[in-house]
C-alpha cells in the first residue's frame, strides 16, 4: 500500500481490513504500508508534458519504486511472515496512477489491483491512449482489477474512457469492474469506496 504511512492512509485502511476479516467477508491478508519519502517522484512514471513538472519530477521514479517493491520488499516480507503467492496493491490519486501503470506495464507484479481516482491525466493521459496496446499483450495469468472515478472531471473523463476500452478489449483472464462515483470528491472517494473494493477484490 503506497501512501501507507501512519499519518497517511494506513490507519483507516488497517481498521477496515481488520473489520472485514473479523466479519469473515474476506480471507486474512497482511497489510503492508509504505510511507512516502518523496511521493511525487516515486509514484509517477516519465512524462513528456512540461506542465506535469509543476506537480512531480519528470524522472520515471515509479520504475525504481516498483523495482524496490517487487525485488526487495516483497521477498523480505515472504521470508518473515507466513504468506502465499497472492499479492495485491491499492492506492488513490497518484498512488492510483502507480497502481494502474503497474497493471499495464508489469502485471506479473501483483494478482489484484485496486485504484481510486487514479491520476490518469499524467503525461497527457498516455496510459489511457496506450491501454488497448497493453491489453493486447497482456499476460495469460488470471488478474483482478477494481478501479473507481469520482466527480473530479479531470479524472473521471479518463476513468470512463478506460472503462469503455476494457469493455472492448479486456482479455478473458482479466476480471475487472469500474465503480463510477460521481457524487464523491477526489478527497472522499478512497474512504467511501474502500470497503466494497476490498470485498470485491479479495474474494
Amino acid at each position: 500500500m503506497p501512501d501507507g504511512g501512519i499519518k497517511e492512509d494506513f490507519p483507516h485502511m488497517a481498521n477496515t481490513l481488520a473489520k472485514l476479516i473479523a466479519e469473515k467477508q474476506i480471507p486474512p491478508f497482511i497489510l503492508v504500508g509504505i510511507e512516502n519519502t518523496e511521493r511525487g517522484r516515486d509514484l509517477t512514471g516519465f512524462s513528456e508534458v512540461e506542465a506535469d513538472a509543476e506537480y512531480c519530477p519528470l524522472t520515471d521514479g515509479a520504475k525504481n519504486f516498483r523495482a524496490f517493491i517487487t525485488e526487495e520488499l516483497v521477498p523480505d516480507i515472504s521470508t518473515k511472515y507466513r504468506t502465499t503467492n497472492k499479492k495485491g496493491i491499492i492506492g488513490e490519486s497518484l498512488a492510483g496512477l502507480f497502481v494502474m501503470e503497474t497493471f499495464m506495464l508489469q502485471p506479473q507484479a501483483f494478482d489484484i489491483f485496486i485504484a481510486m481516482d487514479p491520476s490518469l491525466w499524467w503525461n497527457n493521459f498516455n496510459l489511457v491512449k496506450e491501454a488497448k496496446n497493453h491489453l493486447s499483450q497482456f499476460l495469460k495469468e488470471d488478474k483482478k482489477l477494481w478501479f473507481a472515478g469520482s466527480g473530479a472531471e479531470d479524472i473521471s473523463k479518463h476513468t470512463r474512457s478506460l472503462e469503455t476500452i476494457f469493455k472492448e478489449a479486456a482479455p478473458e483472464n482479466l476480471t475487472w469492474t469500474y465503480s463510477d462515483e460521481p457524487n464523491e470528491k477526489h478527497n472522499t472517494i478512497f474512504r467511501a469506496t474502500k470497503e466494497k473494493a476490498l470485498v470485491w477484490s479479495l474474494n
